[in-house]
């Protein structure tokens, strides 16, 4: 997966933008291309890259697996141009994605995705996040240290016998009550 936090594609203007800080009537931008701070207004349709996700026959796939699946077609480098002919950027995005929506994903909609795609490698805000794996594997190491620790808490036992006096009342350590305060 593709590290994609932060990063937003505005209606209306070209480019990615990443999120800098929030602003009283809204948030403020910079351009990955240009490094350009703006101002832009709440009321402005923004679409965070992480929450975007294609149409295959299966579940919807995230943008962030697709760029991922790209950069390892690519090694990292450039993808295919999005000014290229229609049936080469469908070519290209079917050896990606083979199982992609034919009737719902659009060829502007893989051209967009490739612009984002060489925007980020060509910024070098293509980051890609630890794998799954590793997380999967530190989870089940953990798992079964706990489970080893409780199976030793298990094996010890203490003697939890309460000593009482003659007349049935628990014998008491510590400060002794002389009714004087």
């Amino acid at each position: 997966m593709i590290d994609l936090t932060g990063i937003i594609a505005i209606s209306g203007q070209s480019g990615l933008y990443k999120v800098v800080a929030q602003s009283k009537n809204g948030i403020i931008v910079e351009g990955l291309a240009d490094k350009k701070r703006t101002s832009i207004s709440s009321t402005a349709k923004v679409s965070s890259l992480e929450d975007i996700s294609m149409f295959t026959t299966g579940e919807d796939k995230p943008v962030s697996s697709i760029m991922k699946s790209i950069y390892d077609k690519e090694k990292g480098g450039a993808c295919i141009d999005s000014k290229a002919d229609d049936k080469a950027v469908a070519a290209y995005f079917e050896a990606v994605l083979p199982e992609y929506d034919k009737e719902r994903v659009y060829t502007s909609n893989m051209k967009k995705l490739f612009t984002w795609y060489n925007t980020l490698q060509t910024t070098g805000n293509l980051k890609v996040k630890e794998s799954d794996v590793k997380d999967e594997t530190t989870e089940k190491i953990v798992k079964a240290a706990k489970e080893k620790k409780a199976t030793v808490k298990k094996t010890a036992t203490k003697d939890t016998t309460k000593t009482k006096t003659s007349t049935g009342v628990k014998k008491t350590a510590g400060v002794r009550k002389t009714g004087v305060a």
